[in-house]
């Protein structure tokens, strides 16, 4: 198939994103613009040589320069300008619910108020709501190389904002940082009503998947890529059908693949997996929903059906209700009969 036609296909696809980090999406434009009203002086001089700082051996080298990014963000209009940024951008690519994250111990360890960050953040999510007609359930992530204590006291800082919120997930740092240090503060958070996925399996060894599953109680699992290590880890999330939320250009980007052509995600599909794509931090990694599954399909030759099961299964794996899903599934369904 040609390029052109296949990237004409997935536009035409009705996407939901499951897995994306707000403070990822701070574009090096939007960068410097804020850096300028908020007088802060970035240490790039330009939009090019901080582009040119996107290349990264690991996950902890992204890391030092995603949290040296989000330094720009202070006010309210900073984290709702963050936000619809990325929403018009997966407006224009057909994607018509997400699932976010935000890192509140990113901002409240700089002096940054917990209201502040979430008025923005809920501000722009409920225009998009309205003017661009995206469905959103926002996740409030914990930093998971901070203490367990520091997690508890976000935990207490979001209960006025508990409305708001409807899942808390675990993100940074994997290594060494097992699910395991955070399960007291995981079961304050299911008493609060929030859902619970985390971050496991990336980066970290299956076992740290074992122990989200067992230990966190979550209900899916972001990247799991390492779930294929372990015959019985895989038979657990095939049979109870645990959703995992891939970001392929991530993968290629951090090094925890070689090359795209090595990503797990069509095996994953293959043998039953609840398999997603999305785009994790995509102003560092190279691409939004659309490149994710572009530049996937392109490198594992993904069929149409295999194309279609991706765009199914996010709408499976969200946290829509289940007359909501039907409708968004029938929309995938129908639009690959149509193209077919």
């Amino acid at each position: 198939m040609e390029s052109s036609d296949l990237k004409k296909i997935i536009q035409g696809i009705p996407k939901a994103e499951l897995h994306m980090h707000l403070e990822g999406s701070l574009e090096p434009e939007l960068m410097f613009e804020i850096a300028g009203r908020n007088d802060i002086t970035l240490e790039y001089d330009s939009i090019e040589l901080l582009k040119e700082a996107y290349s990264f051996n690991n996950l902890q080298e992204f890391l030092d320069i995603y949290y040296t990014g989000a330094q720009v963000l202070i006010h309210e209009q900073d984290f709702f300008d963050l936000t619809w940024a990325y929403l018009t951008k997966v407006h224009s690519q057909n994607v018509v619910h997400v699932e976010v994250f935000f890192d509140p111990q990113t901002h409240t360890d700089r002096g940054i108020g917990f209201d502040v960050v979430i008025n923005g953040i809920h501000r722009a999510l409920e225009k998009a709501k309205t003017e661009l007609h995206i469905s959103y359930k926002l996740i409030m992530s914990y930093l998971r190389h901070l203490s367990e204590e520091a997690a508890l006291q976000t935990l207490e800082s979001s209960i006025p904002f508990k409305h708001w919120i409807d899942g808390v997930g675990l993100d940074s740092s994997e290594r060494s940082n097992p699910p395991s240090k955070f399960v007291n503060v995981f079961e304050a958070s299911a008493k609060h009503g929030y859902k619970l996925v985390a971050h496991a399996g990336e980066e970290g060894p299956a076992s740290y998947i074992w122990e989200a599953l067992d230990l966190l109680k979550v209900v899916r699992i972001d990247h799991g890529n390492r779930c294929l290590d372990d015959d019985a880890l895989f038979q657990r999330i095939v049979e109870q059908k645990i959703p995992l939320t891939l970001c392929p250009l991530s993968n290629v980007a951090l090094k925890v693949i070689d090359k795209m052509e090595d990503h797990p995600v069509a095996t994953m599909l293959d043998k039953g997996i609840i398999a997603t794509i999305h785009s994790d931090d995509p102003a560092y990694f190279g691409g939004y929903m659309n490149e994710n599954y572009y530049e996937t399909a392109k490198a594992l030759n993904l069929t149409m059906n295999q194309l279609m099961q991706l765009a199914v299964n996010a709408f499976e794996a969200s946290w829509l209700s289940q007359e909501a899903k039907e409708k968004q599934i029938d929309k995938v369904r129908n639009y690959f009969n149509l193209i077919s």
